[in-house]
């Protein structure tokens, strides 16, 4: 089950504009709620309870239609993404390497669950299959670096490069 956001939504009256006139431009185009929750995505980068509204709101549907589809796909976010978006690989070599303890150890330091984000909206965590860095296993990515070798020793001082101030929770 998909979690649901602690982060206060902070959507702007531009973002609002730019759905409705998206959803207004295009709505003659039939059944329009996949693309528009996909376009609303683009725009807030997830989707808050919110934005749900606006899209059923103006394509006049059941909030629980979009609400459904937004759970069962997993492209999209009812959460938003941190500003440094941890991925830990759960594939094979990183799970056999032990990286579900590299998970387990982020959501401890951070203080937040897998597919969550910090209050500050500095992280989120989240597992994935594979980043591709197999022969690094265990491995996460912090953006678009890569970690390997993980024992879980330096996850602190690994943190504190993308915490103002350093991290010292």
């Amino acid at each position: 089950m998909k979690s649901v956001s602690t982060v206060p939504f902070s959507g702007t009256p531009a973002q609002e504009q730019e759905l409705r006139d998206w959803i207004g431009a295009n709505k003659s185009a039939g059944s329009l709620s996949m693309s528009a929750l996909q376009k609303a995505q683009d725009i807030y980068g997830y989707l808050p309870y919110e934005v749900q509204k606006i899209i059923a709101q103006e394509l006049e549907i059941p909030l629980e239609e979009l609400y459904g589809i937004a759970t069962f796909y997993s492209q999209f976010r009812l959460t938003p993404i941190g500003k440094n978006k941890i991925s830990v690989c759960l594939g094979t070599a990183c799970y056999v390497k032990g990286s579900e303890k590299i998970l387990e150890k982020l959501a401890e330091i951070l203080e937040i669950e897998n597919g969550g984000i910090t209050p500050d909206g500095n992280f989120s965590l989240e597992s994935c299959r594979c980043i591709g860095a197999c022969g690094l296993a265990p491995a996460m990515m912090i953006n678009d670096d890569v970690y390997g070798r993980l024992t879980g020793d330096e996850l602190k001082d690994i943190l504190a490069k993308y915490q103002e101030g350093g991290y010292d929770k």
